[in-house]
C-alpha cells in the first residue's frame, strides 16, 4: 500500500538536515533535484507544446526556494526554453547553494534581473543592481518591466517564498502575485504557491493561484489543507532523493489517508455477519437524521440497523426506510427519547456490534443525561454524532473512562465547544487542535471539513482527500456515520473503519457530483452512491490510491 506522510515547515527543515548531515548528501544536490523536479513536472504538464521556443518567467526569491528556481531556469535554457528570471529582491543577499545556482545560471543564455525592495514596505530601489563573479549585470527592474515580461510569457513560475513564509504579504510582493494571477497564464509553484502559510494552508494576506504545485521531500500541511490545496493546482511531489528512512520517519504522525482493504464478503453470510448497528437517534421535528444515519449503514453494506427513536417519531421514518428494524422509545414530553429507556438501550447494546448516538436527538436536559449515562456505561465501539456531541461536550471527561473505541464526527463548531477553543482559533490550527483532542481523551475523531481530518489516539493524523464542497449540506455528516458504523461491520477495525467510511463517503459525494453538479448535492445523493462506490473500492482497490485518488503525482 503506498504511504505519503506530510511534514510541517520545521519537520521538513529536519528531514532537509537529516539528509546532509546523516547521509552526506550535499545541499546542492537537493536543490538540483528539486529544481530538476520543477522542470519534469512542466514538461509533463506542457506534453505535445514541448519546452522548445516558449517563454518562461521565473519569479525567485533570495532563499532556497529562489535557488530551485534557478536551477529550473538553467534545465530550461539548456532545452531551448526562452527564459527570463526575475529576483524578487537583493540579489547580493542570497547565498549558499542558492548562489552557486545563480553564478552558473548567469552564464547561461537566460536574461535575469532583480526587482529591490528598499525596505519592506514593497518600495522598489531601480538603482541598484547584483554584479556577479562574472562581468554579466542582474539588471534591476521596474514593475512595469515585470508587467511587460508576464504579458510575453507563456509559463510563470513562481518561486518569490516557498514554505518559510512567517507574515502576511504586503507591498511589492502582493502587487507581483496580484500580476501573475491576473494574467490568466499557466503558473507553476515551488513548493508551495507563494503566499499560503506551510503549515496551515491558510492564506498570509494574498497568494499566488497556481495550475500545479512542485513540492520537495513530501508535502507540507500546508499543501494539502484548504484554502492552500485549492491554491495549489495538481499537486506533484518529488523526494529529491531522500533516503525512505527520512520521508517515512515514525516521528512524522499526518499522512494522507489510505484505508485498508475491506475483507471479501462471505458467499454464504447471513446479515448478521455484516455488521449489527443500533442507531440511538431522532425527535420530534428530526426525522432526516435518523433516517440517514440508518440507511446509509445498510447501503454502505452493513447487514442490520436497529434504530431506537422516539415512539412519535418511528412511523415517519418506518414509512421511509421500511428495511430498518425499529425499536420505538418512550420519549419526553419535548418528544425526544426519555432517560427511562436508559436500561432497554444498554440491553440493545449488548447485542449490537457498534452503536451510534446523537443525531437528530435534541438538547433536551433529560435526553442529554441520557447521552452521558450510555457514553460512559456502553461497552461496544460507539460513534457520537451531532446532538450526541454537544451533550458529550457538557462532560467531556465520561471519554476517558470508556473502556470500548469511541469515534467522534465534529464539525467545526461542535469541536469548539468540546474543547473550549474557538471556531478561528480551530480554523487556524485544524492539526494540533484535533491531534491533542485525540490523545487527551483516548478516541478517534473526524474534524469534517475541507479536506476532513482523521485523528487517532496515539497522535497520528490522516488527511482525506476525496469530497467536495457540495456534501456541505444538511444530512451528509448523518450519512457518513452510518458508512464508517458499515465498514466496521464489514470487518475492519475501528480506526481502518473511519479512514475507509470518510474515503467512501467522500467518493459518493465525488461520483455524485460528476453527474449532478456540486450545487443542490443531497444526502440522498450521497447515500444512493454509496453501493456502487463500494463495488469500486472492492474491485479496484490496488489502483485507486497508485496516484492518491489522483490527486498527488510522485515524481
Amino acid at each position: 500500500m503506498n504511504i505519503l506522510k506530510a511534514a510541517t515547515v520545521e519537520q521538513m527543515r529536519d528531514c532537509d538536515r537529516r539528509a546532509v548531515e546523516e547521509y552526506a548528501v550535499p545541499e546542492i544536490i537537493l536543490m538540483e533535484n528539486a529544481g530538476n523536479a520543477v522542470y519534469y513536472a512542466i514538461l509533463k504538464e506542457l506534453q505535445e507544446s514541448g519546452i522548445r521556443g516558449r517563454n518562461f518567467l521565473i519569479f525567485s526569491g533570495t532563499g532556497n526556494n529562489g535557488g530551485d528556481g534557478f536551477v529550473a531556469a538553467r534545465k530550461l535554457c539548456s532545452m531551448g526554453g526562452n527564459v527570463k528570471v526575475c529576483i524578487t529582491g537583493d540579489a547580493g543577499k542570497i547565498r549558499g547553494a542558492a548562489r552557486n545556482n545563480l553564478d552558473i545560471l548567469i552564464r547561461y543564455d537566460a536574461e535575469i534581473t532583480a526587482l529591490i525592495t528598499s525596505d519592506d514596505t514593497g518600495k522598489v530601489d531601480e538603482g541598484r543592481a547584483d554584479k556577479s563573479k562574472t562581468d554579466n549585470p542582474v539588471r534591476a527592474v521596474s514593475v512595469e518591466m515585470i508587467k511587460d515580461f508576464i504579458v510575453h510569457a507563456d509559463v510563470i513560475i513562481d518561486g518569490i517564498f516557498g514554505t518559510g513564509l512567517s507574515r502576511r504579504v504586503g507591498g511589492i510582493y502582493k502587487t507581483i502575485i496580484d500580476l501573475i494571477n491576473d494574467s490568466k497564464k499557466y503558473v507553476v509553484s515551488i513548493d508551495i504557491p507563494s503566499g499560503i502559510n506551510g503549515d496551515t494552508g491558510m492564506i498570509m494576506g494574498d497568494a499566488v493561484n497556481a495550475d500545479c504545485t512542485v513540492t520537495f521531500g513530501l508535502p507540507k500541511t500546508g499543501n494539502l489543507l484548504y484554502p492552500g490545496f485549492g491554491y495549489g493546482g495538481k499537486l506533484y511531489v518529488s523526494h529529491i532523493s531522500f533516503p525512505p528512512a527520512i520521508y517515512r520517519d515514525e516521528s512524522l504522525k499526518t499522512e494522507v489517508n489510505i484505508p485498508s482493504e475491506i475483507p471479501p464478503r462471505r458467499k454464504d453470510g447471513h446479515k448478521g455477519d455484516f455488521g449489527n448497528a443500533l442507531i440511538i437517534a431522532g425527535a420530534k421535528n428530526y426525522y432526516g437524521a435518523p433516517f440517514f444515519s440508518a440507511y446509509s449503514f445498510l447501503k454502505a453494506g452493513g447487514g442490520y440497523a436497529r434504530l431506537a427513536a422516539p415512539v412519535s417519531v418511528t412511523p415517519f421514518i418506518a414509512e421511509k426506510g421500511p428495511e430498518i428494524v425499529f425499536s420505538p422509545m418512550e420519549e419526553t414530553e419535548k418528544g425526544s427519547i426519555a432517560r427511562g429507556n436508559h436500561d432497554i438501550l444498554l440491553e440493545l447494546s449488548e447485542k449490537a456490534d457498534i452503536v451510534i448516538i446523537g443525531p437528530g436527538l435534541s438538547l433536551h436536559s433529560e435526553t442529554v443525561k441520557l447521552v452521558r449515562s450510555l457514553t460512559e456505561e456502553i461497552n461496544k465501539p460507539v460513534i457520537i454524532d451531532g446532538d450526541g456531541l454537544t451533550s458529550v461536550a457538557g462532560d467531556a471527561d465520561i471519554l476517558k473512562k470508556r473502556k470500548a473505541d469511541t469515534i467522534l464526527t465534529p464539525h467545526t463548531g461542535e469541536m469548539a465547544r468540546l474543547t473550549g477553543i474557538p471556531v478561528s482559533g480551530i480554523t487556524e490550527n485544524r492539526l494540533e487542535v484535533l491531534r491533542e483532542f485525540c490523545m487527551k481523551y483516548g478516541v478517534y475523531a473526524v474534524l469534517k471539513g475541507a479536506h476532513s481530518l482523521i485523528g487517532y489516539p496515539d497522535g497520528r493524523i490522516y488527511i482525506n482527500l476525496s469530497g467536495n464542497s457540495g456534501m456541505a449540506s444538511a444530512g451528509s455528516g448523518d450519512v457518513l456515520t452510518g458508512t464508517i458504523a458499515a465498514a466496521y461491520g464489514l470487518g475492519l477495525s475501528a480506526g481502518e473503519a473511519v479512514k475507509a467510511g470518510v474515503f467512501l463517503h467522500g467518493a459518493a459525494g465525488d461520483t455524485a457530483a460528476l453527474e449532478t453538479g456540486e450545487d443542490g448535492l443531497t444526502a440522498g445523493d450521497i447515500i444512493n452512491r454509496l453501493p456502487e462506490v463500494l463495488k469500486w473500492y472492492r474491485e479496484k482497490y490496488k489502483t485507486i490510491f497508485n496516484d492518491f485518488y489522483g490527486r498527488i503525482n510522485i515524481l
